[in-house]
């Protein structure tokens, strides 16, 4: 699975409009928190029990939005994105930023919140 296999990239926006990302315990960096369908965007909302969130959604296709996009969350310390995080499993996919793009894809596995 890769971020480019989706055709749109689906994240969570707070109250105050910002982007949502998921930062693991004494870690450095943290990845953006991104998701390959509507459905696996409100499986984690539930899932995490985060507050009330929209959702909105980027075509990969839009190269234009996506350099401006991982442009602004680099200057943040946001290293990477974190595509389909299951917040009660701990797994995803994480999707490397290179220059102003997508890089490298991994799977990842993060200690589930319950195991913690």
């Amino acid at each position: 699975m890769s971020a480019l296999e989706c055709k749109e990239l689906y994240f969570l926006i707070d109250s105050a409009g910002a982007l949502s990302a998921y930062q693991e315990k004494d870690a450095s960096w943290a990845g953006l928190l991104a998701f390959s369908s509507e459905d696996r965007a409100r499986d984690f909302c539930r899932d995490s029990g985060s507050e009330a969130r929209e959702i909105v959604a980027l075509p990969v296709s839009d190269r234009a939005s996506l350099v401006a996009l991982i442009g602004q969350v680099k200057k943040r310390a946001i290293r990477h994105l974190l595509l389909d995080l299951d917040y009660r499993h701990g797994r995803c996919f994480q999707v490397e930023f290179e220059g102003d793009g997508f890089g490298e894809v991994s799977e990842r596995q993060f200690v589930p919140p319950a195991a913690g």
